[in-house]
């Protein structure tokens, strides 16, 4: 099994309770490379507006994953997840290619449909339909990054015989973050990897997601062993200061429990984790990769 971890990126993510600075962004990307960690991740979102009002600021996704890039040379790189309203999906085709050219074949492209209704209000994006402009943005680009010639008249995107020149040097896989029967069924379609989160021990939800999840693919016919299970995990370390807000199911047991927990997720056909820590420090990481390393052993 597969076990990566979330990189910061905004206020939110409390890193001694500051916005993450790219040196704290690297030395957490360096970590879990040396630890032997098998990937990073990166939220994205334009700000976090949480129900009392307050306003928490993001770095862009892309750009720090980029940065990323050229600091790591083992770890795979992706979004969880890039959403499909912020940036046309030509664009986002060639940002693909661009980057796993760059990191010699490392990018997971995390995509989904967005959903934090204010960051969308601040900026002007439209929040009506927002599955049915995702469909036909997915579809351009899947198979853009697949090597076709696409042209699309939707009712919301339309191309004309877009292609990527150049073509990707491999098959770039896509990751889908949806919990929803449409966007499930638009993952078991597309998709290389699907996520579901955030989640602590295996308990009858998450078993229910991914059950929920071979339905959308027996549903559209698809083999289950083409489409990666992942499930996203909140991992806390108790013998470090909680974080202002933690949360409610963070596995919070010692290094050998959160390995049984990895065991207990890989049984269930489960084949990558990844964790966000509480605290977001170097030992998190570290004991994070501790657990993987017992788990495999």
């Amino acid at each position: 099994m597969k076990v990566g971890v979330m990189l910061p990126v905004g206020d939110t993510d409390g890193v001694d309770g500051q916005t993450p600075r790219w040196a704290d962004i690297r030395g957490f990307a360096e970590t879990a490379e040396n630890s032997g960690l098998d990937s990073v991740w990166l939220a994205d979102h334009f700000l976090y507006k949480a129900p009392d009002g307050q306003t928490y600021g993001m770095h862009e996704a892309w750009t720090l994953l980029s940065a990323v890039a050229a600091v790591t040379n083992r770890v795979e790189l992706g979004a969880m997840v890039l959403c499909g309203s912020f940036r046309d999906p030509g664009l986002v085709a060639k940002m693909a290619a661009t980057l796993d050219l760059v990191s010699d074949g490392r990018v997971v492209l995390g995509v989904g449909a967005g959903w934090h209704d204010p960051e969308y209000e601040a900026f002007g994006l439209p929040t009506d339909h927002r599955v049915g402009r995702f469909a036909e943005w997915l579809e351009i680009v899947a198979r853009l990054v697949r090597g076709e010639t696409v042209s699309l008249d939707g009712k919301y995107h339309v191309v004309r015989e877009a292609v990527l020149a150049p073509a990707p040097e491999r098959r770039i896989p896509i990751l889908i973050a949806a919990r929803r029967p449409r966007m499930l069924d638009l993952t078991a379609q597309w998709a290389d990897a699907w996520n579901t989160a955030w989640f602590g021990p295996v308990d009858n939800r998450v078993r229910g997601r991914l059950g929920d999840f071979d339905n959308a693919l027996a549903r559209v016919g698809r083999p289950g062993n083409e489409v990666a299970k992942t499930v996203g995990i909140t991992v806390r370390d108790v013998d470090q200061p909680a974080p202002v807000e933690p949360s409610r199911n963070a596995i919070d047991g010692s290094v050998e429990e959160l390995a049984k927990v990895m065991k207990d997720y890989e049984a269930l056909g489960v084949e990558h984790l990844i964790a966000g820590l509480e605290p977001m420090t170097s030992r998190s990481v570290e004991r994070l990769a501790k657990a993987k390393q017992l788990a495999a052993g």
